[in-house]
């Protein structure tokens, strides 16, 4: 693939009724009810806001039977009102349902991890290469018979692995591995190739974005060295809510389609369904227009490894590059110093003038040419002040550099000064290609200065800088390129909310932990308590509690695989019953719903990982 310049992958067509996928259409946007898939009424009325709010499928889940059957129900009020919009069904756990909503909905969504397979349950299996291959015999002979209901019925199906519901089988041969979570997508796909059947849609997703970003990467080239094509469904599961839900998802769903990747997305809110859309549109529209950029000239590293990168070899200066963690860079030109306590930058960056009130805790960078010396400050040249660079003393320097102007004697200059730490800058409608283009003409130069990238916008809405900041940082956070995040927005968002998003991107990017982190998914008709105002709660409680992961799931689906890495987790039970873990453990069963968040609190003093604010 050509890393510097986009172009969206081939894919095969699929007919999803009257909203074909992939080939030549564009990148569909879609969302899922959260409503009862028995209360037809209420299903009708929810999908209709979706697909208002521009939603070009719609996708319910069914639990059971019943559910499966009163897709009928809803697909015929929807019909009758004028919206013409697919409906997905969204199995789990019965084959014979999506057998039954196979005739009722124009696709239908089955999990590799619990189609035939039962629930995961975290046991380590053993498995002979007879016994595995009898396993594959089992799901083959099940599946077929629902893939012929499909082609007599028209119906497209989409092949859906979670991370949080990988089967024991798989988990057993492969580990919670991305190989894995590609494995247990082929070995389905490959039933579908040879029985014919090519209505197919592919989709590998987990709430942690690197897991997500590696193994889509990895189904993709799996797909193309067995000769497939089909399109990509892509979404970060349990993504959140605010602005951690938007950057998270936009983090790593924008790391795909910046190269090229996707034929559809979800974006995962735990918000009503319809506030997913306005971001998904976002994420396509910023996309799309690259296919039509100027072209950025560069070659590629040859040791570059794409499908499993590593972080990029790099000497220490002062805290940044080598093993440290990546730096976060504010903008305060103007004057204002007020930061948050929470997110203060490792460095700000005032040009001209020191501010009167320095703090201890901040690193200042001046312009070199009225750079002093001053104790808690270090310079900053551009790239025509080559011979300042020399003549000036000290143990860091930033050097703010283009890649359209990078040249044989910058290179030069860069391996005779390691303690030049270079900002790379873009003006580029690709910024992407070129700060790639840079580092890897850096790796092929055998260049270890630090990197930061600098990323400049002019936004008013505070939504639309974190969807464009995090689709921008994507695939550099995921290929290993960044010792550091600088960001200006020459707009009227506030300096501690840009400082505060770029902490977010490093931190959905799984660089830098900085606060609490929530794994909670979006809410479905399989939801078992009032999602929204219980993460509201959690939240102030334990917003503080920095380096946290909390996992807040509706049910039992993909509740303790997906989060799995989380420290605690609070999960759907039964109607109003919650279960409480730790780690994988699960502490204490069907807690009513109105003591479940003091209980999860008290489980978390217990442990001696809570702090009073």
């Amino acid at each position: 693939m050509d890393l510097f310049n986009y172009s969206r992958r081939e894919s095969s067509e699929v007919m999803i009724g009257a909203a074909p996928l992939g080939g030549p259409h564009p990148i569909r946007i879609q969302s899922m009810t959260n409503t009862s898939t028995q209360d037809t009424e209420a299903s009708v009325e929810q999908a209709k806001r979706i697909i208002d709010a521009g939603g070009e499928y719609v996708r319910l889940t069914t639990q059971g039977v019943k559910e499966a059957e009163n897709l009928m129900h809803i697909n015929i009020g929807l019909r009758r009102q004028g919206y013409m919009s697919p409906l997905v069904a969204d199995v789990h756990f019965n084959p014979k349902v999506a057998d039954v909503a196979a005739r009722f909905a124009e696709k239908v969504r089955i999990n590799p991890g619990n189609y035939v397979d039962p629930g995961r349950t975290f046991k380590e299996l053993d498995y002979t290469d007879e016994e595995y291959q009898a396993e594959l015999q089992k799901i083959h002979d099940r599946f077929v018979p629902f893939l012929n209901i499909c082609k007599e019925n028209r119906t497209a199906i989409r092949i859906g692995v979670n991370h949080g519901s990988l089967s024991d089988r798989i988990m057993s041969r492969y580990g919670d591995t991305p190989e894995g979570m590609v494995e247990s997508c082929m070995e389905f796909l490959r039933i579908c190739v040879a029985e014919g059947f090519t209505d197919v849609v592919l989709s590998i997703k987990a709430s942690n974005t690197v897991v997500m970003v590696k193994t889509v990467r990895l189904l993709a080239a799996t797909m193309e060295k067995e000769g497939m094509k089909f399109p990509l469904h892509l979404g970060v599961t349990e993504a959140g809510d605010g602005e951690d839900g938007r950057i998270k998802s936009a983090l790593g769903i924008g790391a795909l389609l910046a190269d090229g990747l996707g034929d559809t997305i979800r974006v995962s809110l735990s918000e009503e369904p319809e506030a997913e859309i306005p971001v998904a549109r976002k994420l396509v529209d910023y996309i799309e227009p690259r296919a039509f950029n100027p072209e950025v000239e560069a070659t590629a590293y040859a040791d570059f490894n794409y499908l499993s990168p590593s972080r990029r070899e790099t000497v220490a200066v002062g805290n940044i590059g080598g093993s440290h963690l990546p730096v976060v860079v504010g903008f305060r030109m103007d004057g204002n110093m007020e930061f948050h306590p929470q997110f203060t930058p490792d460095y700000v960056y005032v040009g001209r003038e020191l501010p009167q009130d320095k703090k201890d805790n901040i690193t200042y960078i001046v312009d070199a040419d009225v750079w002093k010396g001053e104790a808690g400050t270090v310079p900053a040249f551009n790239y025509t002040h080559l011979q300042l660079i020399e003549d000036t003393h000290s143990d860091i320097k930033f050097l703010f550099l283009p890649y359209a102007v990078l040249t044989d004697e910058i290179i030069a200059m860069l391996k005779q000064h390691p303690e030049v730490v270079v900002v790379s800058q873009s003006n580029h409608p690709n910024r992407l290609g070129e700060h790639r283009a840079l580092v890897h003409r850096f790796m092929n130069e055998d260049i270890k200065n630090p990197v930061i990238i600098f990323q400049h916008y002019a936004e008013e809405e505070l939504e639309d800088l974190q969807i464009k900041a995090a689709v921008d940082m994507g695939a550099l956070v995921f290929d290993g390129l960044v010792d550091g995040i600088f960001m200006l927005n020459r707009g009227t968002i506030a300096h501690q909310v840009i400082d505060t998003t770029a902490f977010g991107i490093l931190q959905a990017g799984r660089l830098r932990t900085s606060k609490t982190e929530y794994i909670s998914c979006p809410g479905c008709g399989r939801t078992l308590f009032n999602l929204q105002p219980v993460i509201a709660r959690i939240k102030e409680a334990t917003s503080h509690l920095k380096g946290l992961k909390i996992g807040i799931m509706g049910c039992i689906v993909n509740g303790p695989g997906e989060m799995a890495d989380a420290d605690y987790g609070y999960v759907g039970a039964g109607r109003g019953k919650v279960s409480l873990y730790k780690g994988k453990e699960c502490i204490e069963k069907n807690i009513p719903e109105e003591e479940a968040v003091d209980k999860l609190i008290e489980l978390i003093k217990s442990n001696g990982d809570y702090q009073e604010l």
